[in-house]
């Protein structure tokens, strides 16, 4: 049986981004039978609905395949004033179109979220979340995923250092990839 494909989009483009880091350990520690890739998004111009009827930038249609060709998706973000960062909505909102040709649709999601401070990107998970009801994408509920202080918890290799979110994160993964089967 082939591997299951989890596409990985993270909401941050900074050089040094937890986000990034967390995505990479995911990828590291994938479960046997799957395989995760991390989705660049950073260079997707900004979304216009003129472009579904004029045509689109040359970088939407091979991101809307690449979300097609994937069996699942987990969204990696940090919390941008309250909310999910313009880059990862920017990328929802170009797989979405043109309108009734989702690339989403029907694809299981995990959202983790994470800040610098002990709020843990609550409110950018729930805001993220709110956009994947409308895209039909069922979310796993539960473990939730809020990860505070998530700057003490690599070393300067990127590597995550803390053994009990090591240990979250596997059960995470675990609970994810039981969700995934399900579709």
């Amino acid at each position: 049986m082939a591997d299951k494909k989890i596409g990985i989009l993270v909401g941050s483009l900074r050089r040094g981004s937890f986000s990034k880091k967390i995505a990479h350990h995911f990828i590291e520690n994938a479960p046997e039978g799957y395989s995760l890739e991390l989705v660049e998004i950073g260079q997707l111009e900004h979304y216009n609905q003129d472009f579904d009827e004029d045509g689109s930038p040359a970088s939407y249609q091979p991101f809307r395949e690449k979300i097609k060709s994937f069996d699942g998706v987990i969204f990696i973000t940090p919390e941008y004033n309250r909310s999910v960062p313009g880059v990862l909505k920017n990328a929802l909102d170009v797989a979405s179109r043109p309108y009734g040709q989702s690339s989403w649709d029907g694809k299981p999601a995990l959202v983790v979220s994470s800040s610098i401070s002990n709020v843990s990107g609550f409110g950018a998970n729930h805001h993220l979340r709110q956009s994947l009801v409308f895209l039909n994408m069922p979310t796993l509920q539960q473990p939730e995923v809020y990860i505070a202080n998530v700057q003490n918890l690599f070393d300067e290799d990127g590597k995550l250092i803390k053994e009990d979110s090591a240990k979250f994160l596997s059960d995470v993964l675990t609970a994810y990839t039981a969700f995934v089967n399900k579709f």
